[in-house]
């Protein structure tokens, strides 16, 4: 799925393919397990034109011919972006985050739909993703417990790259970092209102990342945080 981002980005610079082509869309969208809904109906719902999603469909029947996704698969394809660490523990994070009806698998409509949303999507729009990805129990608050293994499944996808090296109670100590940041009331949770506006003061003293379009958005809303905060002695 890494290379159906790629070739988004470079199909803006191509023209319109021939109308003839359409036909062989609609041949392909019937030879997998799944079919996705009309383009017609995912153009309304998300932030991408036909033939973007036409593109956007063809990658993704090449790297998943069946239609669906299943997290094992999802896990191999994402590893492959960081090859000197363990990507396995966030890309089952993220997998969740894909799969918001939870079925166990994300389907072209989920893939598009949430890449609409991190590419495309508002700022308060990408903020609301994110914090369901952090959210790992869904209850509509991030705790510490829920921090630390997203901290934790950072740095170790991150593995050798890492830098500095880390300190053994270096999770602990970044965990404590983003909730003196964002828990507002210190009731010991996070609630999406407090995410959104600590965020947002982020995106005020860097206005640069509003306008910031990558799958890396869920990562930096952790590091340009915490990197905000007072060095601690």
């Amino acid at each position: 799925m890494g290379a159906v981002v790629g070739t988004l980005t470079m199909q803006t610079k191509q023209q319109r393919r021939p109308s003839s082509d359409k036909a062989d869309d609609d041949l392909e969208m019937t030879m997998v397990c799944h079919r996705p809904e009309g383009l017609h109906q995912l153009e309304a719902q998300t932030n991408f034109s036909k033939q973007e999603l036409q593109v956007l469909y063809r990658g993704f029947k090449n790297e998943c011919p069946s239609g669906i996704v299943s997290e094992e698969t999802f896990k191999q394809i994402y590893s492959q972006f960081f090859p000197h660490g363990d990507a396995s523990a966030y890309a089952h994070y993220l997998f969740n985050a894909f799969d918001s009806a939870q079925t166990g698998s994300i389907k072209f409509e989920d893939f598009v739909t949430a890449l609409s949303i991190l590419l495309r999507g508002s700022i308060t729009e990408k903020l609301q993703w994110t914090f369901n990805l952090y959210d790992i129990n869904r209850d509509g608050y991030i705790n510490k417990e829920e921090m630390t293994d997203i901290v934790r499944a950072i740095y170790d996808m991150m593995g050798k790259y890492t830098y500095p090296v880390l300190r053994t109670d270096a999770h602990k100590q970044h965990v404590d970092a983003f909730f003196q940041k964002m828990d507002k009331n210190r009731d010991g949770v996070v609630t999406l209102d407090e995410f959104i506006l600590s965020c947002q003061e982020v995106y005020l003293l860097f206005p640069s990342l509003s306008s910031t379009t990558t799958l890396l958005t869920p990562l930096l809303v952790v590091v340009v945080v915490v990197c905000t905060l007072p060095a601690q002695v």
